[in-house]
């Protein structure tokens, strides 16, 4: 390791010589370099209420105009049990305004759910951000979790209402401890996928979980809703394989269910293989062992067979009314998570009584409907902070 440090002076020369871009592609890589024991847990773990900071670590490759910290921070399981998790906060530079600057926890979609695979884990900590820039010069403070299980050891948590809604609010809190983000109790919610499962959960369980935040909306592109519909759909093909075995991994791991319960014979031998490979970077080895399983993997409809129809329908979300405004974004080109499936949730939403502004963007893929909903949620954001949200989409008498 002596070759290091020679290394490293070198790498911060060429930064100081090129655009912002090299600089932040240089320094992200000294922050991976160097990020190794920071995701080692503390032997023994200090005890801790939710959302309270262990550990944070300044990052160099913070976007230009702002600053950026990876972070540890306590959290708590769908047993409330404690843990300790890992994800990224990133603020403006600069003085806070008065009364500080509101806090957008964000929920990432699918990357996988090995340690490595976090996205805090990455040269680029913030790529997955999805309107990171436009919600930095807007003025807020992004908090980003990597999800229980990921970045730091810990339980599992894939599509795990209460797990993964919990480690969202607690980013929040752990974003408040940093007194130069300059946080405020305000929060918004925005989530992707995997990840609008994840802050949908958040929403649902932020009165009770963290009563001291002031949740203002929650917006989602795509969220996972009804898993057990989503599973039937998506299971005919090499990602619907892929998904699957993530889930069914963690939810074995989590709730101590065999796989054989619900697998095939080959299937429930490949899901661990399977688990521990991440979505971006392994995806042709994914691929080559999901392959052969697709018309193979299930042993069962998940959504028949006990107790995995009752595991997925209690993770989840929707089945209680927000009492925040809530935006819905669904590209009608979606493959993955089905149009339909998102068109029945926002109508049990609406049904319940949630204010509801559902965004239909046809033609529009799984990959790209986080970015084209973009010019929607910003100025969406902005008025629910005014206290002023568009008037909501679901049909009078809903």
């Amino acid at each position: 390791m002596r070759w290091l440090p020679l290394l490293l002076a070198g790498v911060l020369l060429l930064a100081s010589c090129g655009s912002d871009t090299e600089r932040r592609a240089v320094d992200g890589l000294v922050d991976s370099w160097t990020a190794g024991p920071f995701y080692t847990l503390p032997d023994p773990i200090p005890p801790g209420a939710p959302g309270t900071l262990v550990r944070s670590e300044r990052l160099g490759s913070a976007p230009a105009g702002a600053i950026a910290w990876r972070v540890l921070y306590h959290s708590r399981d769908v047993t409330g049990a404690d843990l300790l998790t890992s994800g990224v906060v990133v603020a403006p530079a600069g003085p806070a305004p008065a009364g500080g600057r509101t806090v957008v926890s964000w929920g990432h979609p699918t990357t996988g759910t090995a340690q490595r695979c976090a996205p805090s884990v990455g040269d680029d900590p913030f790529d997955l951000v999805e309107g990171l820039s436009d919600l930095l010069r807007a003025g807020y403070v992004v908090a980003a979790a990597d999800y229980p299980a990921m970045g730091a050891p810990g339980p599992a948590s894939y599509l795990i209402g209460a797990t993964a809604g919990d480690s969202v609010l607690d980013a929040a809190r752990a974003a408040r401890a940093l007194p130069e983000a300059g946080a405020s109790d305000r929060l918004l919610l925005w989530g992707h996928s995997q990840g609008g499962h994840a802050v949908l959960f958040a929403a649902q369980l932020a009165a009770a979980y963290a009563p001291e935040l002031r949740l203002l909306g929650v917006a989602t592109a795509a969220p996972a809703t009804d898993l057990a519909d989503l599973l039937r759909a998506d299971i005919g093909d090499v990602s619907g394989v892929t998904i699957g075995a993530y889930a069914f991994a963690a939810y074995s791991a989590a709730y101590r269910v065999p796989l054989d319960t619900i697998l095939t014979p080959a299937g429930a031998a490949a899901t661990p293989a399977m688990a521990r490979l991440c979505l971006i970077g392994q995806n042709a080895q994914l691929h080559d062992i999901a392959t052969p399983l697709v018309g193979h993997y299930l042993g069962g409809d998940p959504g028949l067979v006990q107790p995995w129809a009752r595991l997925l329908a209690a993770n989840t979300p929707g089945t209680t009314r927000l009492d925040v405004p809530l935006l819905v974004a669904q590209g009608g080109a979606d493959t993955l998570v089905r149009p339909q499936v998102t068109t029945a949730f926002v109508a049990r939403q609406c049904a319940l009584g949630t204010h509801v502004t559902s965004l239909p963007l046809p033609g529009v893929d799984h990959g790209f409907v986080a970015l084209d909903a973009l010019p929607t949620l910003l100025p969406w954001l902005a008025a629910v902070e005014r206290g002023t949200p568009p008037a909501s989409t679901c049909p009078a008498g809903a």
